[in-house]
């Protein structure tokens, strides 16, 4: 009985993750990689790490608006990120930001209701991004973890994707209005299991290796300005 339990479960395939929409396809060939490849001279490392099916918690650090829609498209797969429900309600950018894999969080919801709408998401296969500090640090490290990510993984037993974005923060950090033309560059991690349990201790240790990763994966080679 035991046999046929493993054989049972070893032919169960992988939840398939959502095909890019028509109009992410768009987004990603017409808008982001120009402005990422031509603008910003960027490149990624690691794409291999990605595991294209299944749900996923994408992880990273956090310095510029930038980052969003770099690691929505830079993975080879989308990745769905929560933003205001009020901007659904814009005529074209609601459509487009929902092609785009976002999904809608109310104003002033309580971090449980966020963590649901976001679980769901991964019950359904998609990649979820995260950044671990939750708000854009000025020196583009992760400085101050939250357990967020690892409570998500946790709850989906999705796999977690460390992702290093270098050098967001001096191209458009915190106090810029304009962005500067510097080099950026995405490197991708190996992915960590999910947290056994939701305990406090799970959760933090998880945390803090995301965190270790992170900033090594940043510190692995600086970039030539």
């Amino acid at each position: 009985m035991s046999s046929n339990l493993a054989t049972n479960t070893s032919d169960l395939q992988p939840l398939k993750a959502p095909r890019p929409s028509l109009t992410y396809r768009l987004v990603s060939g017409l808008l982001v990689f120009p402005v990422f490849r031509m603008l910003f001279r960027g490149r990624t490392r690691g794409n291999g790490n990605v595991p294209m099916d299944g749900p996923l918690v994408v992880v990273a650090n956090h310095g510029s608006h930038l980052d969003p829609p770099l690691l929505g498209h830079a993975l080879g797969r989308p990745v769905s990120f929560m933003a205001k429900a009020e901007l659904f309600r814009i005529p074209i950018l609601g459509h487009l930001i929902r092609a785009c894999g976002a999904y809608p969080v109310k104003r002033g919801a309580s971090d449980r209701e966020a963590i649901r709408t976001a679980t769901a998401r991964l019950n359904d296969g998609w990649a979820i991004g995260v950044f671990l500090d939750g708000t854009r640090q000025s020196d583009g490290r992760v400085n101050q973890p939250m357990p967020g990510a690892a409570l998500l993984a946790a709850r989906s037993g999705a796999p977690l994707l460390p992702v290093a974005i270098l050098n967001s923060h001096r191209a458009l950090g915190t106090g810029r209005n304009l962005p500067r033309l510097v080099k950026l560059e995405m490197r991708i991690g190996t992915p960590i299991p999910a947290p056994t349990s939701r305990r406090k201790p799970d959760l933090e240790a998880t945390t803090r290796e995301l965190q270790r990763r992170i900033n090594a994966l940043l510190d692995h080679a600086p970039l030539d300005y």
